[in-house]
């Protein structure tokens, strides 16, 4: 089972190159970031995210054009089967993925359209500092991982500019 906090569902700009987010926390998280900006996550907490409430969200948020996911949760055939849904009942929205570990398996990058990668490190930073440890993945529609972790570089403060 996959669950969700419905009050912090938001639209959002900035998580996805050029689209207009719908960006849902999902409890359960599998990390233990130092700086966590939202430990709570790491508890079992929320609602199901059942095809209910997916329909429910976008009949709220209408013109989103990408579905994300702010984590994982513990359930990888309760993810792969919210993506799959998602695909079918709305096949022109991007579905994107931010997980907080080193790496995923190869079946989330064929499901999904964009995967965010790396455990949050403060002495790193967010993806728009250009030393973070965090990438963003665009999957190509012939499979290829292209990085687009550089798109969030002129939102950031360049560590290499001298003022």
């Amino acid at each position: 089972m996959i669950k969700y906090v419905p009050q912090m569902t938001s639209v959002v700009l900035e998580e996805i190159p050029d689209k207009l987010a719908l960006a849902l926390d999902i409890s359960n998280c599998q990390g233990q970031c130092e700086g966590c900006h939202s430990p709570f996550l790491r508890d079992d907490v929320g609602e199901e995210l059942t095809p209910a409430a997916i329909d429910r969200l976008f009949a709220d948020n209408f013109g989103v054009n990408c579905f994300l996911l702010l984590g994982e949760g513990r359930d990888k055939a309760a993810l792969e089967s919210v993506a799959r849904y998602v695909r079918k009942t709305h096949p022109s929205v991007s579905l994107a993925l931010y997980s907080g570990r080193e790496s995923v398996e190869d079946e989330l990058f064929s499901i999904f359209d964009y995967v965010k990668v790396g455990p949050y490190m403060p002495s790193k930073g967010p993806l728009n500092n250009r030393e973070t440890n965090q990438r963003l993945y665009h999957v190509l529609k012939d499979g290829t991982k292209e990085d687009i972790t550089s798109a969030f570089w002129h939102r950031g403060i360049d560590p290499n500019v001298k003022k």
